[in-house]
């Protein structure tokens, strides 16, 4: 379990555009466009089998049963070596949403190229979007971490989603997200 923070994504960068299946409704193509907020887009890296993700993934539900309905979209992306890693194929991540009851759209990113368009570093990596696809917030979701004792609050996140909603800025201080690296093929 290696901790790779985030590459932390410049602020005011566009979401890079992506289609990519859904293992969960048929491997059906969803793109970015389709699936964005009206009010903001949570894009959020991850994978089946990283503790980070295990240890998050509940209260990432929980904040997605609280924020869809205030317009904010979350959009999971899966973009491991599955052939390395086979417990993050795509039969094992509609498994996955299942087992761990999260709505969401869990995307399969078999080439890597939508993880390298964002720069993406670890799982869970976060990035948050305004209604403009516009970069507002990047970095973690709170300061748990498997084995650290914190309690698991989403306080990162929430602040950031308040403030999108409210019409304020983003706070200045955004600490990276630490997970998992990102499990590269071969070149």
């Amino acid at each position: 379990m290696a901790n790779t923070p985030s590459n932390m994504l410049e602020l005011g960068t566009k979401a890079p555009f992506f289609e990519l299946p859904n293992p969960s409704h048929s491997n059906e193509i969803q793109s970015l466009d389709e699936l964005k907020g009206e009010k903001g887009t949570l894009v959020i890296f991850m994978c089946n089998h990283c503790p980070f993700v295990i240890h998050v993934i509940d209260k990432l539900t929980e904040l997605y049963e609280d924020y869809q309905e205030k317009g904010i979209e979350f959009i999971a992306i899966n973009s491991n070596d599955v052939e390395k890693y086979p417990a993050d194929s795509p039969e094992k991540m509609v498994e996955f949403q299942v087992e761990r009851r999260f709505d969401f759209p869990y995307l399969y990113d078999k080439s890597q190229a939508v993880a390298k368009a964002y720069d993406a570093a670890c799982t869970p990596d976060f990035y948050f979007f305004d209604d403009k696809l516009d970069l507002i917030y990047r970095g973690q979701m709170d300061d748990s971490r498997p084995g650290n004792s914190k309690e698991i609050t989403g306080e990162d996140l929430i602040i950031a989603f308040e403030n999108l909603l409210a019409g304020e800025p983003q706070e200045e201080l955004q600490r990276p997200s630490m997970g998992c690296n990102i499990k590269w093929k071969a070149v």
